[in-house]
């Protein structure tokens, strides 16, 4: 098995999170923390016009997030309503 990947949340995409209601919030931490041993797990989607950009869907939300597999490093880029996160 590989190494695991760090997962970089910044404090903007912290404070999308917290708006978030807490069932939601638990369910996103959660899909956070498995993108850190699978950061390209079945169900993602690569976003086109984007290098290495992608989506995971989290019931009505949604992670996007890049990866930079040269050093290991998946930077969450935003998360939101499925209506919101790509504007």
């Amino acid at each position: 098995m590989s190494a695991a990947y760090r997962v970089l949340v910044s404090r903007r995409v912290r404070k999308q999170i917290s708006r978030i209601d807490r069932s939601n919030q638990l369910r996103i931490r959660a899909a956070l923390d498995l993108l850190a041993t699978e950061p390209r797990p079945p169900k993602c989607v690569a976003l086109s016009g984007f290098e290495s950009t992608y989506r995971v869907r989290v019931g009505d939300y949604r992670i996007l997030y890049s990866v930079h597999d040269e050093i290991r490093v998946i930077a969450v880029i935003r998360v939101g309503h499925r209506r919101e996160v790509y504007r």
